[in-house]
């Protein structure tokens, strides 16, 4: 296996190492204790990620999970519903957080490549109480999908599934974990994306580079009973400055997420020329290849892509992922394409 510093980790931009300004402003932040709203840091980071996204206001949360899970946590009350995308890192990646922290039963829509159910999907999949069945609480949505390959949902799409539930009063939530990447794929500012919404998650940690923390995000009264929740589910910081300050750096990421973009685009391309593999354009950073033609399994690419130097994710049984980055260049990219190569000519 190649030394630490040849390794090309394509696992997720969530490995990202924060720059050395970032490094300098956790330094110097000037801190105070969070939970007592005291840490000018963190209120700035709060005031400019809520501006960024159009809302209200905002609440640096430790990661997404626990922004995803406070949303369904207000919105909701034990016994309703929750509906939400098949694929969803709500429904899929988050260890069943509803069930778990808010009582809240899952019902899931299969949108397939659109990744957002349709507006008539949506009012099919909204129960109304009564003696027998529970109420929907939440519509949640996500852009970038995450499982459907880093796919950018254009604002019509989000905002026809917001009115199909909002007609209903039911309210709407966003998991928009890599929402700037959206708006860069859609030349969009991320507030158009986030407008026909109730709330919406970002986070800090992925391809805006900081090394923790994300953002949730709604109108006032939102955020006020957001901040209990998060007390509650143990994410109540004291001197979080010294973690918030890269935040504010990371928010001035957003521009050269198209390097990203462009590189992904660079690794598909390469990949999608070796025998066996499909590897499909993507919209963003995340590049799925498909070897089922070659008859890999992806847990057998994923190990030997390590042995190899090459960092990446089983995402299905002949799907992986390979995640494009701050800390990975267009040289990287070729130089991954040719370990994967190999790799793939031992395999098949």
């Amino acid at each position: 296996m190649p030394e630490a510093d040849e390794f090309i980790d394509l696992r997720s931009d969530t490995v990202t190492t924060p720059s050395e300004a970032m490094r300098e402003a956790a330094r110097d932040a000037e801190v105070g204790d969070d939970v007592y709203r005291d840490d000018p840091t963190v209120n700035e980071l709060e005031r400019r990620a809520a501006d960024a996204v159009g809302t209200e206001a905002a609440l640096y949360v430790p990661s997404g999970t626990m922004a995803n899970q406070i949303a369904v946590h207000v919105h909701t009350e034990p016994g309703q519903e929750l509906l939400l995308e098949r694929e969803s890192h709500v429904y899929r990646w988050e260890l069943a957080g509803a069930a778990k922290l808010s009582g809240t039963q899952t019902r899931t829509i299969d949108a397939g490549d659109r990744c957002v159910p349709t507006p008539e999907a949506v009012r099919e999949g909204l129960v109304e109480e009564d003696l027998h069945r529970p109420g929907t609480g939440l519509l949640s949505l996500e852009n970038t999908h995450n499982y459907r390959g880093g796919t950018a949902i254009p604002v019509e799409r989000i905002a026809a599934a917001a009115e199909a539930a909002r007609d209903a009063d039911v309210p709407v939530h966003l998991d928009g974990a890599r929402v700037f990447n959206a708006a860069v794929a859609l030349g969009v500012d991320a507030s158009e994306i986030v407008a026909p919404v109730d709330t919406v998650t970002f986070c800090l940690s992925k391809g805006l580079g900081a090394p923790v923390g994300s953002i949730v995000a709604g109108d006032e009264a939102f955020v006020e009973e957001a901040r209990r929740v998060r007390k509650l589910f143990g994410g109540g910081m004291r001197q979080a400055g010294m973690i918030a300050a890269p935040g504010l750096l990371a928010l001035e990421n957003v521009d050269r997420l198209a390097d990203d973009h462009a590189n992904a685009e660079r690794l598909a391309t390469g990949l999608d020329a070796l025998d066996g593999v499909r590897a499909p354009e993507p919209d963003t950073n995340i590049v799925v290849a498909h070897t089922e033609a070659a008859g890999i399994p992806a847990s057998d690419l994923a190990a030997a892509c390590e042995d190899a130097g090459v960092g990446c994710v089983e995402f299905d049984e002949h799907a992986t992922r390979f995640t494009t980055h701050l800390d990975v260049d267009g040289d990287d990219v070729d130089a991954a394409v040719d370990r994967i190569g190999d790799v793939i000519a031992e395999l098949a």
